[in-house]
């Protein structure tokens, strides 16, 4: 039986057999006049009609970057130093030998390295002297480069062994690139032959029906495109929230379901609230520009009324009425004015407490981006987010912050086990480290927690006990989604975003 083929079609198996049965797409391109994308199309309704086969192989692929074409086009830094030697009589101060090579300043060094290093050429330090030694004879990688100006891209297995060592030096040199790619090869089956033997008939096809083809009747005499609805199609990814930016969401949705008011602010913030309010003194080693990112311009902000500045100073300078004896030292209000990037979110917390932004019993949480010089590892980065979280009422206790807390890291993080340890905190005594554990993940640790101190509540205004907190909540999100190493939250790893279920 004769083959019926579209016309596309036809004109590739034609093709393949034109060029000896087997080509690559590149060549059936060309000769095809088709484009690339329509080549594979073809090619794979063919392959399915068992007239083609589709050949596969990862292939390494030369391609000189912009500096590597110049020294292709031109020669490279060392050959144009050792011909400025030998045309100043084989010895010249290196000074006058690079400037006669037209050497910019910044390759000197690199000029000097590679020609002492092929020994072209010795240089004498005392008296900055090179001297040219032998026959500085073409090597490898000029060789290459030559080649290249006049083959592009060309495969690295291809190339002698001489000539791909001379690669992967030129490689280190930052001069070319090495990617691996794959070539795609198409070759005439058995079938695909004697189909061409038989005459196969190439038959126009309409691919739309159009309104004038239903009125004037011609969609009878035409030839309607066939669609093979079960035919394979290229996976799509729906548009989701980021998973991450999701998890969020669900932990802002449970705390507001539990009673809890988002607390708000900006990332910028003056020491005062980040600091002095929460009793961490000015000289304290967290305050440090190693600690802590301070604003270039304006460097101060406002502070708020004078009567809470005052009872601050007095608290950090003699205990005031908390019945502390406090710091013992004289409070600068310019370091109090001091704008910095917030370190944690619980200057949230201290401006809620300043305003009597409340009423008793009152609970008030935050999500905030906060941000720190930290090296980064797989449990540090240098700006991270934290929930911070605060309840008011009266007779609070350590049990129902722990309480808080181990909710907290089983139903949002899901954690196997917890576990709680003393910990110093300035702001809150007593002072606890929440820590949690899950199979596959270990134990990590989430942040700390505290009930306020005196220091930090009357000086506010706030006569009630405040149990606060401050987790990590990307590192909640690291155990709740499986992850050993924090940078995979702000990865653009586009396989684990698109395979991420939501839920």
């Amino acid at each position: 039986m004769m083959a019926e083929l579209r016309v596309q079609e036809h004109q590739l198996l034609a093709a393949v057999d034109q060029l000896g049965g087997k080509a690559t797409v590149e060549q059936l391109t060309q000769s095809c006049g088709l484009p690339d994308a329509a080549i594979m199309r073809n090619a794979l309704t063919l392959q399915e009609k068992n007239l083609l086969a589709i050949h596969a192989s990862v292939q390494n692929i030369i391609e000189l970057n912009v500096e590597g074409k110049q020294y292709a086009q031109s020669s490279l830094p060392e050959r144009k130093l050792i011909t400025a030697v030998i045309e100043l009589g084989g010895k010249a101060n290196l000074q006058d030998a690079t400037q006669k090579a037209q050497l910019p300043a910044e390759f000197t060094q690199i000029a000097l390295g590679w020609t002492m290093r092929k020994r072209w050429a010795k240089l004498d330090s005392a008296t900055n002297t090179i001297s040219a030694e032998g026959i500085a004879a073409e090597g490898c990688d000029e060789t290459l480069l030559k080649f290249l100006c006049n083959h592009p891209q060309p495969v690295l297995d291809d190339l002698s062994k001489e000539l791909q060592a001379a690669a992967d030096q030129l490689k280190k040199r930052k001069l070319l690139t090495i990617e691996p790619k794959t070539k795609r090869t198409i070759q005439l089956t058995t079938e695909g032959k004697k189909a061409l033997a038989e005459g196969a008939i190439a038959k126009p096809e309409t691919t739309q029906l159009t309104p004038e083809l239903i009125i004037t009747g011609k969609w009878r005499d035409v030839r309607l495109q066939k669609y093979n609805i079960q035919a394979p199609v290229a996976k799509t990814y729906g548009g989701k929230k980021h998973p991450y930016l999701q998890f969020l969401d669900e932990v802002r949705e449970k705390l507001v379901q539990l009673g809890f008011q988002e607390m708000t602010g900006t990332a910028v913030e003056i020491s005062f609230f980040n600091f002095d309010a929460l009793y961490v003194p000015q000289d304290h080693p967290a305050r440090e520009p190693s600690d802590i990112y301070y604003i270039k311009d304006p460097q101060c902000g406002e502070l708020p009324d004078k009567k809470t500045v005052n009872n601050v100073k007095q608290t950090h300078e003699n205990g005031n009425q908390t019945g502390s004896t406090g710091w013992g030292y004289n409070y600068n209000i310019e370091a109090a004015q001091r704008l910095i990037l917030r370190g944690h979110g619980t200057c949230l917390s201290a401006r809620t407490l300043q305003a009597h932004n409340y009423t008793v019993p009152s609970r008030h949480f935050s999500i905030a981006r906060v941000y720190r010089p930290e090296i980064t590892d797989r449990t540090h980065l240098s700006e991270f987010n934290q929930v911070e979280g605060i309840i008011i009422d009266r007779n609070l206790t350590l049990k129902d912050l722990l309480g808080v807390l181990g909710k907290f890291a089983k139903e949002i993080a899901g954690a196997d086990k917890i576990r709680f340890k003393p910990d110093y905190f300035p702001f809150t005594e007593p002072s606890v480290e929440l820590s949690a554990y899950k199979e596959g993940i270990g134990w990590i640790e989430f942040g700390g927690s505290g009930i306020f101190r005196p220091e930090v509540t009357q000086p506010l205004g706030v006569k009630e006990p405040v149990i606060a907190w401050g987790l990590g909540v990307d590192r909640l999100f690291m155990m709740r989604a499986g992850l050993d190493d924090i940078r995979q939250i702000f990865s653009q790893d586009l396989a684990w975003l698109r395979n991420k279920q939501v839920t």
